[in-house]
């Protein structure tokens, strides 16, 4: 997912990042993190403070010094791994179970050298227990350079590269949970589909040519995700306003939802209440909760009145919560799914939110969020009186 700010350029559009910028790629435990501090809900406290710092509750677990800018982020399926891409083409895999962020696996080969353009989006492949050894440990990456590449991450080998001409430019990429097919979006409306296990693409879907007909998307792309629980069926965001409905079966989307402008990982499902979540990168209002059987409208999300950001990225947080991260106040809140108050914040960031993602586990997961070269690794925790 590349955050482009309404701009159309890779590289040196992107706001506010340093591509010759490269950190000493250390990690550390939140208790020797001078520069951000569990704090109480009293903002005035902090009024002149400089620097991150959180509010509210939310707690600090670890902060990862990454050595150069995040790009994406991604859990494993148990959460003891996290799998960060970087902006200049490089992914790092850390131990998250034991939460010690030891850097256990770097993967980069002499395409990624060659081009260091950003990695945009990461995923572990599912697999089952019955597996082989070698089909438990991969990672399917994307990179802006238009490669899509499947990593052996224990041993650093690329097992596979695709380089389709259809994509100058990879955004993200998503795997249906029968993990039999993936899908992928770039920098033109179409969306590419592959078999998984033979790396193959097997179909395009894409808009009828009519200019009246709203059957897919008029301009790219940054999120996909396939609904957990429905097969073959998938949503889509991008710049022009609408989140599209799709059959992978079928050539044209099937529906749509008109108004959230996706510029990042900002679309996502619940299937308990098969609701939909999304992100805008706009100013007022940014989250929105819709129906997935109807595409219609349930409610928006209060923007934060002090700290209302521009929304890159954001996921449902447990059955409870809500969170998200962008741009504007550099920030990520936690918003309460039945309140619609937030909750806890993480503030003053050098730069934007581009990424964050849960572990899924229990009703206060872990979520990492990605800003400038640092990963912070945070939970929401209610306070005792």
């Amino acid at each position: 997912m590349i955050q482009t700010e309404h701009t159309r350029q890779l590289g040196s559009s992107m706001p506010g990042l340093d591509f010759g910028g490269i950190g000493n790629g250390t990690s550390r435990s939140s208790e020797s993190v001078s520069n951000l501090s569990d704090i109480s809900g009293d903002t005035s406290r902090h009024a002149n403070q400089t620097g991150p710092y959180l509010e509210g509750h939310m707690k600090l677990l670890a902060t990862i010094d990454c050595p150069a800018d995040v790009m994406c982020n991604r859990f494993n399926d148990d959460g003891t791994l996290l799998a960060v891409g970087l902006i200049n083409g490089t992914i790092k895999i850390y131990e998250t179970e034991p939460l010690t962020c030891n850097c256990l696996h770097s993967l980069q080969d002499e395409d990624t050298m060659k081009a260091r353009l950003p990695v945009t989006q990461i995923r572990f492949k599912h697999f089952e227990p019955t597996d082989k050894p070698e089909h438990k440990r991969i990672v399917i990456a994307c990179y802006a350079s238009g490669l899509i590449k499947f990593w052996h991450y224990t041993s650093g080998k690329c097992l596979h590269t695709i380089n389709d001409p259809d994509h100058s430019q990879i955004l993200t990429l998503a795997v249906n949970p029968e993990n039999t097919l993936f899908c992928t979006t770039g920098d033109d409306p179409r969306v590419h589909l592959y078999d998984l296990e033979t790396q193959k693409k097997v179909s395009t879907l894409e808009p009828s040519d009519g200019r009246d007909i709203m059957d897919g998307h008029k301009c790219r792309v940054f999120a996909l995700m396939y609904h957990p629980t429905i097969p073959h069926v998938f949503v889509s965001g991008g710049w022009d306003d609408t989140v599209h409905y799709w059959d992978d079966r079928l050539k044209h989307s099937q529906k749509h939802i008109s108004g959230p402008h996706i510029c990042g990982d900002a679309i996502d499902i619940d299937p308990r209440h098969n609701h939909i979540l999304t992100g805008s990168w706009c100013a007022g209002i940014t989250l929105q909760i819709w129906d997935f059987n109807t595409a219609l409208k349930i409610k928006d999300v209060p923007p934060e009145p002090l700290n209302n950001t521009m929304v890159y990225c954001c996921q449902w947080l447990g059955s409870e919560s809500i969170i998200s991260g962008g741009h504007n106040h550099n920030m990520a809140r936690i918003i309460d799914r039945g309140t619609l108050n937030t909750t806890g914040q993480l503030l003053d960031l050098a730069h934007s939110v581009y990424c964050l993602d849960n572990d899924h586990k229990g009703s206060h997961p872990r979520v990492a969020i990605g800003s400038q070269n640092y990963i912070y690794i945070v939970k929401e925790e209610k306070k005792n009186n």
